[in-house]
């Protein structure tokens, strides 16, 4: 499933503006520390310890930088090499990545791409030699164990009073066909007025099953003392709550 750059950049917003920047800031941290690393790796002709006839120098520890982006400071690591110089070429000065950078985030790391769309995001950024097909997927490999751990995390550690609902639709390539996909979204508001992205899910559309799965979901992980439900009207959302979040209030948000 792929979505448009569009839709990308619109429900990467919508996780910003929910606190879950911070989820976006770690990967993408991740990520460009990967793709430093992969054009180190090209300049100097070989993987660190490796020994091979086309080395060009060697790797003489690293360097500290922070890049500013919107989604807060990157601290990352410069390769420092024996003869010559390195510079990233995505972090040239007068370049800019960070709507191509989110994009490769949300394409490569939340949804899921074919390693030759990731590729040539890559260059979209500014990295002329591009990366190869195993090194996206071991890069996607480590980064979707860090999602799937934000994903099933525990939600037991706080009381979430308040829990906002609510979908957006995405068009979506689902077995070669371009469909419409629901993104649902629960946001938790601790007692003390703090904000958290307690969870997400894509399915079909928002029916009553899927909803409850998704409401049960956040249950089994641990979210409770929930006093009031905030998400519009929508008939299968309204049944879930009423089936799931026993003993809480529901309110139709004042914004639908």
């Amino acid at each position: 499933m792929a979505l448009s750059q569009s839709d990308l950049l619109r429900l990467m917003e919508s996780l910003r503006t929910a606190d879950g920047i911070e989820l976006i800031r770690a990967v993408a941290q991740r990520m460009l520390q990967e793709l430093i690393e992969a054009e180190a790796t090209a300049r100097i002709g070989a993987e660190p310890g490796e020994h091979s006839d086309a080395r060009t120098t060697w790797r003489n520890g690293h360097r500290d930088k922070t890049l500013t982006t919107q989604a807060g400071d990157l601290e990352l690591a410069i390769p420092k090499v024996r003869t010559g110089s390195f510079f990233p070429s995505l972090l040239e000065r007068r370049r800019r990545i960070d709507q191509a950078l989110y994009a490769v985030i949300m394409e490569a790391y939340v949804l899921g791409v074919s390693t030759r769309s990731v590729d040539d995001l890559v260059k979209a950024l500014g990295a002329d030699t591009g990366i190869s097909k195993s090194e996206v997927s071991r890069i996607c490999a480590d980064l979707d164990e860090q999602l799937t751990a934000f994903r099933d995390r525990p939600l037991g550690h706080t009381r979430f009073p308040y829990v906002y609902l609510d979908a957006t639709y995405c068009k979506a390539r689902v077995n070669h066909q371009i469909v419409s996909r629901a993104v649902v979204v629960a946001t938790g508001i601790t007692e003390d007025g703090g904000r958290e992205v307690l969870g997400l899910m894509v399915g079909d559309s928002e029916t009553e099953m899927f909803w409850t799965e998704f409401l049960r979901s956040l249950r089994e992980r641990g979210l409770t003392g929930v006093r009031l439900v905030i998400g519009d009207r929508h008939s299968g959302l309204v049944k879930a709550i009423r089936k799931v979040m026993l003993g809480a209030a529901y309110q139709r948000c004042r914004v639908h």
